[in-house]
């Protein structure tokens, strides 16, 4: 079977429309961790994506007869522009099916490459689904994303170029995980060459479905994904992908959202490119393997799969990339309400640069402020902070990983609920950024109960993030969980979270 692909990637017609994408070495990122990291261009392709590679072989295959009646995709990105271009090369039409969510300029990058677009649904899933319908009804020829031997085998064209242009010397490949399609073709083609190369794949943490179903030796469903790395959200792998991934991939490194941040930062440092946040994932897996494993002195490529990166997301990663390179902390700290307090805390926290301080007059003998500061020793560093603190008597809370403060608390810090709000439950949701989400949000609260709390930020991705506190006694709650359900919106309680308890709760 493994010689069937091979033959099958060696014959891979993809030049026709992608071009053989550099591998640049990334100075800077490669001596910070000691190690020889090259970055494998795939941000550089026609449409930003490597995408195009696997779209293009598929329809590159099809008989005369087959490519005369069309083909259909359901994509909310690059696959979606992957095949408009590919299907354009050959001068056939294509449907591409995307989620209502898409932004615009997805679609009009679709249109411009002569796709027709068909909106629907609010994910992948509802688009995926009445794709199935239309091939149905018109007789096209659907083209998966990543379950296809023919995408597969264009996927690992980009293994072809890696090996050729390093020499073959090599001890890790790091790849981003979504269906499985980009790692499976690169991990048939290496592991044939040269079976003592690593290949690693990277998800993030919210989304990983070849991980979970690896370690179950089974497909796994994932009940909701991660919204940030869109081009990686898949809640079930492809079945080909799954069994080529047990037979071939050595591992899946699982990396949080401040982490990708901190990748697309690193890359911009060596490149002065930005990739999205799929793009990033095998620069962040680099980092934390390359930690966990103490490795150094390796020789290792990160697949920069896409840069479709919407612009307006770029102030989100800019503050959370700090973060993710351990280079900013996140505190609540309780100080005496008195003349000094604050004098007497700063000199605590030294010369050490104060990034973001939130205060607002709340009780008379003691004040509750949300702090971010600068580091240059990472971890190790916040923790001699914090010791300090308790040592000067003052009560720290450390926020610096936890997701409700740095998506919202530190943008609504003013003060608690009054003694009127008794039964104030807090929820996470997020909801689809389109019209009438909002107004759908509020009818289905109704108006039985009284909305206490409210925080919403646009951060440029296809999904909305919204904080909300609901006045909700005990005896409604079955009755109210019936009401958000029927949104259908994810959802998540955190009216336990400490940052809520310390200020903006009862």
């Amino acid at each position: 079977m493994t010689d069937n692909y091979i033959e099958r990637i060696l014959k891979a017609r993809v030049y026709d429309v992608a071009i053989e994408t550099p591998l640049d070495h990334a100075p800077r990122l490669s001596q910070r961790l000691g190690n020889r990291v090259m970055f494998k261009r795939e941000d550089l392709q026609p449409v930003f994506s490597f995408k195009l590679r696997g779209a293009y072989n598929k329809i590159a295959q099809l008989s005369e007869t087959a490519a005369r009646r069309g083909v259909i995709c359901a994509s909310a990105g690059n696959h979606a522009q992957g095949v408009a271009l590919a299907a354009q090369r050959r001068g056939i039409p294509a449907v591409i099916v995307m989620p209502q969510t898409t932004p615009s300029i997805k679609m009009n990058a679709v249109r411009a490459l002569g796709g027709e677009v068909v909106l629907h649904g609010d994910d992948y899933d509802s688009a995926y689904e009445h794709a199935q319908s239309i091939v149905r009804e018109r007789n096209l020829v659907f083209v998966h994303p990543f379950d296809d031997p023919d995408v597969i085998a264009g996927q690992g064209t980009i293994a072809v170029e890696i090996l050729r242009q390093s020499r073959g010397d090599l001890d890790a490949i790091f790849v981003p995980v979504g269906g499985g399609g980009l790692i499976s073709g690169i991990a048939l083609y290496a592991k044939f060459l040269n079976p003592k190369i690593k290949i690693i794949g990277v998800e993030p943490v919210d989304a990983a479905a070849m991980h979970d179903s690896l370690r179950a030796k089974k497909r796994v469903v994932l009940e909701r994904v991660g919204i940030f790395a869109d081009g990686v959200a898949v809640k079930k792998v492809g079945e080909e992908t799954f069994r080529l991934c047990r037979e071939h991939v050595d591992e899946v490194v699982l990396v949080d959202t401040d982490e990708i941040c901190a990748g697309i930062q690193d890359i911009f440092e060596d490149t002065r490119s930005i990739v999205e946040g799929a793009g990033a994932l095998a620069v962040a897996g680099i980092k934390k393997y390359c930690a966990v494993n103490n490795w150094s002195d390796k020789r290792i490529v990160a697949v920069n799969s896409g840069a479709n990166m919407n612009f307006d997301q770029l102030r989100y990663v800019a503050e959370r990339s700090d973060l993710g390179q351990a280079r900013e902390a996140l505190l609540a700290v309780e100080i005496p309400e008195q003349p000094g307090s604050f004098l007497r805390f700063c000199e605590l926290l030294g010369s050490r640069a104060v990034t973001e301080f939130n205060y607002r007059y709340g009780r008379k003998e003691r004040a509750q402020i949300f702090v971010g500061f600068g580091l240059t020793r990472g971890r190790e560093e916040r923790d001699e902070v914090i010791a300090s603190l308790r040592a000067g008597g003052y009560g720290v809370t450390d926020m610096t990983d936890n997701e409700i403060a740095k998506l919202h608390v530190r943008y609504m810090v003013g003060g608690h609920a009054n003694g009127n709000v008794v039964s104030e439950r807090l929820y996470r949701f997020e909801f689809p950024e389109r019209k009438g989400a909002l107004r759908n949000f509020l009818q289905a609260v109704g108006t039985r109960w009284n909305i206490t709390l409210f925080h919403y930020r646009n951060h440029g991705s296809d999904y909305g993030r919204v904080l909300a506190g609901i006045d909700v006694p005990s005896a409604d709650t079955a009755e109210f969980l019936d009401h958000l359900n029927v949104l259908h919106y994810s959802y998540s309680e955190e009216t336990n979270n400490p940052v809520y308890r310390i200020f903006l709760g009862n």
